[in-house]
């Protein structure tokens, strides 16, 4: 919820900062400053809660804390690359790869374990 929030956020200051200074509304440009900000927020939490993203990872995944500071790598090469106008595209359609498992590892944290919880109780 905490990123959802940073997002929002930062994309109405951005948005109504671009407007002081360029006298225009530039809404693509004020989500790129909002994603790159939320992205930086999502990294800093790899690094500083690496132990609580770990243990959240199912048992099969090796090399769990490498995955997390790696994750957290991207994320910010990502924040920095949505900004930068000739990669924007790129980033943005690499960020759509990166997302799939992430959602899908989203997925398995709230419904999986549920699932798991609920057929064991029968």
């Amino acid at each position: 919820m905490k990123p959802l929030i940073v997002l929002l956020t930062s994309f109405i200051i951005s948005l109504f900062a671009i407007r002081l200074l360029s006298k225009v509304y530039d809404v693509a440009f004020a989500a790129c400053v909002a994603m790159s900000v939320m992205l930086l927020f999502t990294s800093i939490a790899h690094f500083a809660f690496t132990k609580g993203m770990t243990m959240m990872m199912p048992g099969f995944i090796p090399f769990k804390k490498g995955l997390v500071y790696f994750t957290g790598i991207i994320e910010i090469a990502a924040a920095i690359g949505l900004l930068i106008p000739g990669l924007k595209v790129l980033t943005a359609w690499l960020l759509i790869l990166f997302f799939i498992p992430i959602v899908g590892f989203i997925v398995y944290l709230f419904f999986g374990r549920q699932l798991k919880q609920k057929n064991n109780g029968y």
